[in-house]
């Protein structure tokens, strides 16, 4: 498949994915069915024989991991406010590379981003960006013939990111969709592509931090199928891909792989490569891929473990990283894994880099109170209790000044980043000898992106240990990654120029 045309795609993107096919699977709001749609258009796609490049916008972890199973490879997050444009479109064209189509599922509603003002951020931001068609998705369970003011309205709120057509979620029967679609057709010029019933089988599953994902693999697969079958049955796949792309007599694909190699980056020339040890299991699930891919192109040689299971960082490690996850799931395993917690303080104690972001964050705490209001010892890097809430505690966009210098920024420099939490970190007890209260090395000065939003100090910053409820893109800035490895190479390294 190729456009008859080049894209009016950024400049920054690399040349041989310009002509990538691709389109934007946004909704009205959240709740409608985006990933469902998404999903089971990625598989659907899959099982045609088209090799399938699955995106996300924003900051999310849980839709994504849906998405790299019904493509089999991974999907890449589209966040134009923690990135800017020729960023995003760097990371679209080099996950492009060796991919015959681009399925890029939305955030929120179509037009909802990073504040009220404008759709910065926002999957219509996206889809101007990237030029890509929009395939909107409209949630008609409660909906007759209003079902077409609602789609008028999308179609003609922003004449900058044309709707390219409509899909029918959670149809009561079948009349009842081609009802909706004969409404949408008297008025509106996008055509209605396809639709699915309403169905719990069809239903993806959340749970606090979103959809649920980690347990039940077989089961995710046999779902992935079923609902890539169901949006083969029920849409119209050619007219979706003639959306995405023109389509012209096949030709010669061109060589597209340009994603970077491990061992490439500016400071990979220095050797041995360090060895940086990344907890990755049920507890430990929530990594930016291009994160992991930036780290090794500056040189690190990257070992996964898995905390929940008993295992420790491998012998040599110079460095270790600890992302998202649930560690309050898996509280008791990590608990009784004393010898990690020992490897961890140890390592601190040596100079070792440890980065930890929100669940890596929580398990290096003193202690782990999960939602039962059951109290598991942690690692005890970090002082003070974290515990589990019944609702968000920490939500959003957020600017992230070092109140000390880092392994990845100097005092004083801004990163942006996101939370998403529902624990919150209690670090006002009473030391053991009945003292002040403990004194903790804050990492940041954060603050919500809205231009007058109030900073609070947050995080760990101690020696070599950076740990903070945020998640940051390495790809935001040049060099992010390079200082996290300098670091593992020369711990006593003085603060990033």
């Amino acid at each position: 498949m190729r456009r008859t045309a080049a894209l009016n795609a950024h400049p920054d993107m690399p040349e041989a994915t310009r002509n990538i096919p691709r389109i934007v699977v946004a909704g009205t709001s959240s709740g409608v069915g985006k990933t469902t749609v998404a999903v089971g258009l990625v598989a659907a796609l899959r099982a045609r024989g088209l090799v399938v490049q699955s995106f996300k916008c924003g900051p999310d972890y849980i839709d994504p991991s849906y998405h790299s199973r019904a493509a089999g490879r991974p999907c890449r997050n589209l966040d134009s406010w923690m990135l800017d444009d020729s960023r995003v479109a760097g990371v679209f064209g080099r996950a492009c590379a060796g991919a015959d189509i681009a399925v890029i599922e939305g955030v929120m509603g179509l037009f909802d981003g990073s504040d009220f003002e404008d759709d910065r951020a926002s999957a219509a931001q996206i889809a101007r960006l990237l030029d890509a068609p929009v395939l909107l998705v409209l949630d008609i369970s409660k909906s007759a013939r209003s079902i077409a003011a609602v789609a008028r309205g999308f179609e003609h709120f922003d004449p900058g990111t044309p709707v390219a057509a409509f899909v029918l979620n959670n149809a009561g029967t079948e009349a009842h969709a081609g009802g909706c679609a004969a409404a949408i057709a008297r008025h509106c010029r996008a055509p209605v592509v396809g639709w699915l019933p309403r169905n719990a089988a069809f239903a993806v599953g959340e749970r606090h931090l979103g959809l649920v994902y980690e347990s039940g693999r077989r089961a995710s697969d046999e779902f992935i199928r079923g609902l890539g079958a169901e949006v083969a049955k029920r849409f119209d796949l050619d007219a979706i891909i003639g959306l995405a792309a023109r389509i012209t007599p096949p030709a010669a694909a061109p060589d597209l792989r340009c994603l970077p190699e491990p061992g490439r980056g500016r400071g990979a020339s220095q050797t041995p490569r360090p060895l940086l040890a990344v907890a990755r299991d049920d507890a430990f699930c929530f990594y930016y891929p291009d994160n992991l891919d930036l780290l090794e192109a500056a040189g690190a040689r990257i070992a996964y473990f898995k905390p929940a299971q008993g295992e420790r960082p491998p012998p040599g490690a110079a460095g270790v990283y600890l992302g998202g996850g649930y560690p309050e799931l898996h509280a008791k395993a990590l608990s009784e894994n004393s010898a990690l917690w020992n490897d961890l303080k140890n390592a601190h104690a040596r100079g070792v880099p440890i980065f930890a972001e929100c669940g890596g964050f929580m398990a290096l705490a003193g202690t782990l109170v999960d939602a039962e209001g059951r109290r598991w010892p942690m690692a005890g890097l970090v002082p003070g209790v974290v515990r589990m809430g019944g609702r968000l505690a920490g939500f959003g966009y957020r600017h992230a000044t070092a109140l000390r210098s880092n392994f990845l920024v100097a005092a004083g420099e801004t990163l942006r980043a996101h939370e998403f939490h529902y624990s919150t970190w209690e670090i006002e007890a009473p030391d053991p000898g009945g003292g002040a209260a403990t004194h903790v090395p804050f990492a940041w000065l954060s603050r919500a992106a809205r231009r007058d939003a109030p900073g609070a100090p947050c995080g760990c910053a101690h020696g070599n240990l950076l740990a903070s409820y945020l998640h940051m893109h390495f790809g935001q800035r040049d060099g992010l990654a390079e200082r996290f490895v300098a670091r593992m190479r020369d711990p006593l390294a003085g603060p990033p120029e």
